[in-house]
């Protein structure tokens, strides 16, 4: 496995797999791996010839007083599991290469970054499109893997691709799960003891939720049970929740098109996002 900072490298080694006809997937992260990670490379190693990993910690998308300093940075140990998955290639360049001095060239995606965790990190989605537009154009992957964790970033980047002609295609993988649901996340490190049991109220309460929404229940009495059961949790604090259309990201009172509900909570300093989806036709109508 090829282990590499340096773009010209990673460009070329690419090139060689498309001249030779094979198809390469790219799993973009910043790290600090867990089995959600991995289970995307496995979806690229089923799809894809070859599968490169990106691992860059993106300054851009970390906004004032945001944990970009505390952010984990466990490379040798991400190799080496990356290594034991059969990946082709990781991409991990070091801090300053990939925004040279004087960037002033950004990757904007309106309306489906307004809301959401854009309401509260408004430049958030400017970094990782930023980002995310660069890996594609240095690697030039067929297939691009992300997770569902991370609902609204799919979307904005499936969004971009689309408006932009890029050719990659966008795969979405479903997410990963500790034992009592809560979602695996890089950040869930960051927990004390008390919060890891107490962050558990994040999946109940989506689970609590689609069920209501099963049985008939209006969506916005779905909604105010999502706020209420997140708030009953004494060392939650609830930046959203919300229930959106699945594509466009925007409230919906209904379920005649697929909808997702969606969280955004803190336990401490530590922020985790969690979601799931909501089929259309089932309930909830208002």
């Amino acid at each position: 496995m090829l282990i590499t900072g340096d773009k010209d490298e990673i460009r070329a080694l690419a090139q060689s797999w498309r001249t030779s006809g094979e198809r390469v997937g790219l799993v973009p992260t910043m790290g600090a791996l867990h089995e959600g990670h991995l289970s995307l490379v496995r979806r690229s190693k089923a799809a894809c010839a070859r599968t490169v990993v990106t691992i860059f910690v993106n300054p851009t998308q970390f906004g004032p007083g945001e944990d970009l300093s505390k952010y984990p940075r466990t490379l040798e140990n991400d190799c080496a599991m990356l290594e034991a998955e059969g990946v082709d290639a990781v991409f991990a360049p070091p801090d300053g290469s990939m925004y040279l001095q004087g960037h002033a060239s950004w990757v904007l995606v309106e309306r489906l970054t307004a809301g959401l965790c854009g309401a509260s990190r408004p430049t958030h989605f400017r970094g990782v499109t930023t980002i995310v537009s660069k890996l594609f154009n240095i690697i030039q992957p067929h297939e691009a893997f992300f997770g569902q964790k991370d609902y609204q970033q799919a979307a904005v980047i499936r969004r971009m691709t689309l408006d932009l002609d890029m050719p990659v295609s966008i795969t979405v993988g479903p997410i990963v799960r500790e034992a009592d649901g809560l979602a695996m996340s890089s950040r869930n490190r960051f927990l004390s003891g008390e919060q890891r049991q107490a962050a558990g109220i994040l999946y109940r309460a989506l689970c609590e939720v689609c069920t209501l929404a099963e049985k008939g229940t209006p969506l916005e009495d779905c909604l105010e049970h999502l706020r209420a059961a997140i708030l009953s949790q004494p060392l939650a604090e609830l930046d959203y929740a919300a229930i959106v259309d699945a594509d466009s990201l925007e409230p919906v009172k209904d379920l005649s098109r697929p909808a997702v509900a969606a969280l955004a909570v803190r336990f401490g300093p530590t922020r985790l996002i969690d979601n799931m989806l909501l089929p259309p036709g089932r309930t909830g109508d208002s």
